[in-house]
């Protein structure tokens, strides 16, 4: 197993990354009304899973820790596909940014399934 020497190393940190930042340029697009709401709540939860795995991938150390940060990615990523659910549904965004974006969100959810399971392999010898 190649070790990272940077969160920013992580295929799973930059597939996050570049998917948040999909969905701030998609949601640009809300309406006014939403920004408060819908608008904040899909940036909120997209942006957290990179912030978690950089936290996470400093707390390597303790495995307990790490698998915490990892599994809280993991939620926020959920929380992410139920957010596009409602924006499509609302007909912010369409289907084919919708699916695609949803299939990275799986794609990233199971990379950090397999981080979780592997902690040890994580931590520093």
């Amino acid at each position: 197993m190649n070790i990272a020497k940077s969160y920013k190393e992580l295929k799973v940190y930059k597939k996050s990354y570049q998917a948040a930042m999909k969905i701030f340029e998609l949601s640009k697009n809300f309406p006014q009304s939403e920004q408060f709401s819908l608008t904040s709540q899909v940036r909120k939860s997209s942006r957290s899973i990179s912030a978690n795995i950089a936290e996470a991938f400093r707390r390597k150390i303790y495995p307990k820790s790490f698998i915490s940060k990892i599994n809280e990615c993991e939620a926020e990523a959920a929380e992410t596909q139920n957010w596009l659910d409602f924006a499509y549904d609302c007909g912010f965004i369409d289907q084919n940014n919708r699916d695609r974006l949803y299939h990275t969100y799986d794609e990233i959810i199971g990379m950090l399934v397999n981080m979780r399971l592997s902690a040890n392999k994580w931590k520093p010898h």
